[in-house]
């Protein structure tokens, strides 16, 4: 087979964006190209797994109280000694630190502040499935002094950019800035990502629902029976939606944003800790959420729109629907214990 013929890179991308954005600075441009360094990284040090001594924890515990695997400390601590420096950023918080991380005053600084999951998934390591990064770009709200709380707690809708790499098969980028989605693959053998799928546009239904039914007696009424309904033969015309978890959330968004189909990890009553389910608001759903509705799809936590929701605190957790539009609506109605609409409604 043949190689298929390369293009523009996503640094081309970026300033072809920056040339007609009114007033840009190439900051933004300068600052996406620190983050791309680093996940270049992250892929080199993912595709030596097994053959030298990443595998596995590091003997310390995260803000949750979860074990840290190794590569999640490599892929946490490569982000923040390349974007430190960068020179674009004013704070860091990451789902790996329970504080936000104030850049020095000794080094540049700039007005944005990114927020992180530097290591998606990253318990699926040891069994070679797809992993992630996951980014949200936020622009402070004052130009000057100390970096303060309120200014990292910003809703989702205030997002400047945000989107994710995913190391899997190739390592590719999907990331948003508010003007569509657009997906990049690193090219091995150049180690430079080129634009692979330009205006990515997310179907408005899908036939994929990814959750881990695991937790089916743990859901609330609503879920369950949105879930019942998915896998009924009678759903849509169509036949039951097919089920894919991949336990993985940027492998099974990832999935769904080219396919078609609906995320799900609702609350539950496993864990009276993590009442409002597992996933972060600021961290892994509101970024999520961005790149979903820029394609065309939806979020939701069951009956607010994810991009509105505002958070209180750093590590706020949130239940999250997320993918096609038609999909999460339909999530929505059951969860919210409103009425579906018919077939015929649906048309």
């Amino acid at each position: 087979m043949g190689i298929k013929s390369v293009g523009i890179t996503v640094t081309e991308h970026l300033l072809r964006q920056q040339r007609e954005t009114p007033r840009a600075t190439g900051a933004f441009t300068m600052l996406f190209n620190e983050l791309v360094v680093a996940a270049k990284l992250i892929h080199r040090e993912l595709n030596k797994a097994g053959l030298n001594d990443i595998y596995g924890f590091t003997g310390e515990t995260n803000v949750y109280g979860e074990k840290v695997q190794k590569l999640d400390d490599y892929a946490h601590r490569t982000l923040i000694r390349r974007l430190t420096q960068a020179g674009q950023l004013c704070a860091i918080a990451s789902e790996e630190d329970a504080d936000v991380i104030e850049i020095p005053a000794e080094v540049p600084r700039g007005p944005y502040i990114l927020l992180m999951d530097p290591l998606d998934g990253s318990s699926n390591i040891d069994v070679n499935v797809s992993v992630g990064t996951i980014f949200s770009i936020y622009r402070r709200k004052k130009e000057t002094g100390p970096v303060t709380l309120d200014e990292v707690l910003q809703k989702g809708s205030q997002q400047v950019a945000a989107g994710y790499f995913i190391y899997g098969s190739s390592t590719m980028l999907v990331y948003s800035t508010g003007q569509g989605v657009h997906g990049f693959t690193l090219h091995p053998a150049i180690g430079e990502f080129f634009l692979s799928h330009e205006n990515i546009t997310m179907p408005a239904r899908g036939r994929i629902f990814s959750v881990n039914e695991g937790n089916y007696c743990y859901w609330d009424e609503g879920v369950r029976r949105y879930v019942d309904h998915l896998k009924s033969p009678e759903v849509h015309r169509g036949g039951p939606y097919t089920a894919r978890y991949i336990g993985s959330l940027v492998s099974d968004f990832h999935r769904n944003l080219l396919k078609g189909g609906i995320f799900m990890y609702p609350a539950d009553r496993k864990d009276p800790k993590k009442p409002h389910g597992k996933l972060r608001l600021l961290f892994e759903a509101a970024p999520m959420a961005f790149v979903a509705e820029q394609a065309g799809g939806a979020a939701t936590d069951g009956s607010r729109r994810i991009l509105d929701l505002e958070p209180e605190t750093l590590h706020d957790r949130v239940p999250l629907f997320v993918g096609s539009r038609e999909d999460v609506e339909e999530a929505r109605r059951f969860v919210s214990g409103q009425e579906p609409a018919s077939e015929d409604q649906e048309g």
